[in-house]
């Protein structure tokens, strides 16, 4: 039975959807005024897991993404570009679904831009007045009361007066009370008529916090399953979510916006949370370009999602080094893509909606791996334990390697696909030493030279020429390129 750690009551709980066998999702997106960093791309991968494993084991699952296209920065780097805000905007979203698809993530099932949703916040903004919990401000915005919604503060787990001594707030004089937040914001001048759209209010364009509360009750209804995102969102953000669905949608009877809060942790460089204002951050771009997007993938995947993430290019060279022993448990005859964990006892689901397949039972016993699927699937149950369960798989690839057992490679490749991995060739991933973009390749020899001098040095030692043959692996070496004798041959790798 799955468990989720619930940030909303702080322990974890046995997950229980609203529908039996159906999830609804939502997870804040990016706002894309810049490339996504490393930051993102936890983001990115954590919440691509949960839906596999979500997918994996049965449920039905509507999953939902939002984009941020409308912001203060989005308006201030349009400026800067001269672009105007949908061409900077798009470049950005084409920019992050390619650093998605490099990280192996899956697109969501609706990915909804907030400009496509203006007239739904509208709405709710106008419940919110006429539920008392909106007022218009004599700059012309309409702001949330906070002290009008009794239950603030629930997530963030603090009193109102905690939070207006102790957190950041946007504070103005037209506010009635520093923790209030904007709905509405009206128009200023200067600002492209594109960052304006009328209003019973005004010309202006909608806040932040709104944005997620309109598209995810658009389009999964006023009660969600799950609601994830990094845990710099806990406070204001989603905090501000509960109390504008459930102020709109809830106003004097029962009901919940979100059942259970996921936030995965910060990722820290030098033991300081990464951010833009610290300069201390590094674009999925920049991190390609020295090391595969499966490597980044297992980098993240090693550190439980609510735990911090520690940074480096040496965390990131020790997770290439490990995944490259699990692909060389794999013959290289493999194909990626033809494990089936249905055989091992779980359900595999491509695609969406009711397209899983398999059984979700426990595992036969006896059957080749199920020891290690169900340890496996204990540990993603068990709030999504993705260190426990890859230790399962370095376990597994460990009696691989002594068995040479078929079936049990077939265990490893399911097992390891049901996170994202194992996905390339593995003569191709041994080959290329599972190195960037920037890899030096092209300063060193390349595959057809390598080929050539495997060649040339089997020749010498047929001539029983040892010194060019060892000249030969010395030169290769000098190159990172490692060679494996075995009894059908000569194989390389880079190193």
């Amino acid at each position: 039975m799955l468990r989720i750690h619930n940030t909303l009551t702080r322990g974890k709980e046995e997950f229980v959807p609203l529908e039996a066998g159906k999830v609804r999702m939502y997870v804040c997106g990016m706002t894309v005024y810049d490339f996504c960093h490393i930051g993102h791309a936890r983001v990115l991968v954590v919440f691509d897991m949960v839906q596999r494993w979500l997918r994996a084991s049965g449920y039905r699952l509507t999953y939902v993404r939002n984009i941020t296209d409308i912001d203060d920065k989005i308006i201030a780097r349009a400026r800067v570009t001269g672009e105007t805000i949908g061409v900077l905007t798009q470049r950005f979203i084409d920019a992050m679904h390619e650093d998605e698809r490099a990280l192996g993530v899956a697109p969501p099932d609706h990915e909804p831009r907030a400009t496509e949703y203006v007239g739904q916040m509208l709405d709710m903004i106008e419940r919110l007045e006429g539920n008392g919990y909106a007022y218009r401000a004599d700059d012309g915005d309409v702001n949330f009361a906070v002290r009008e919604f009794a239950r603030y503060g629930r997530l963030s787990g603090k009193t109102l007066d905690d939070l207006r001594s102790g957190e950041r707030v946007a504070v103005t004089e037209a506010k009635h009370d520093p923790l209030d937040f904007v709905l509405w914001k009206s128009a200023k001048e200067g600002e492209p008529d594109e960052a304006r759209w009328a209003s019973s209010f005004g010309a202006g364009r909608p806040g932040w916090h709104i944005e997620c509360s309109a598209m995810s009750n658009a389009l999964l209804g006023d009660t969600l399953d799950i609601h994830g995102g990094g845990a710099d969102l806990q406070f204001p953000h989603h905090e501000n979510e509960i109390a504008q669905s459930e102020g709109a949608l809830f106003h004097g009877q029962a009901g919940q916006f979100v059942h259970y809060w996921m936030h995965n942790g910060f990722v820290r460089i030098d033991d300081e949370k990464m951010s833009k204002s610290l300069g201390n951050f590094f674009t999925i771009r920049e991190v390609l370009r020295e090391f595969d997007p499966e490597v980044v993938r297992l980098f993240i995947l090693r550190a439980h999602y609510r735990s911090p993430l520690n940074y480096s290019d040496a965390h990131l060279e020790d997770a290439r080094h490990a995944l490259l022993r699990l692909y060389t448990a794999l013959s290289d005859d493999f194909v990626p893509g033809k494990g089936v964990a249905g055989g091992i006892g779980l359900c595999t689901c491509s695609g969406r909606e009711d397209a899983c397949t398999g059984t979700c039972d426990d595992p036969a016993k006896g059957a080749p791996g199920a020891g290690f699927a169900k340890r496996f699937r204990d540990a993603m149950d068990d709030d999504f334990n993705t260190p426990v369960a890859l230790a399962v798989l370095f376990e597994l690839a460990t009696e691989v390697n002594r068995s040479r057992d078929r079936s049990l490679e077939s265990a490893l490749r399911a097992l390891a696909g049901l996170l994202g991995l194992l996905g390339k060739r593995p003569a191709e991933a041994r080959r290329s030493g599972l190195r960037g973009s920037a890899a030096a390749v092209g300063e060193g020899p390349g595959d057809a030279e390598i080929e050539a001098a495997i060649a040339a040095r089997s020749a010498a030692k047929k001539a029983r020429n040892w010194g060019e043959a060892d000249r030969i692996r010395d030169e290769l070496a000098a190159h990172n390129i490692v060679l494996e004798d075995g009894a059908d041959g000569t194989t390389w790798r880079r190193g």
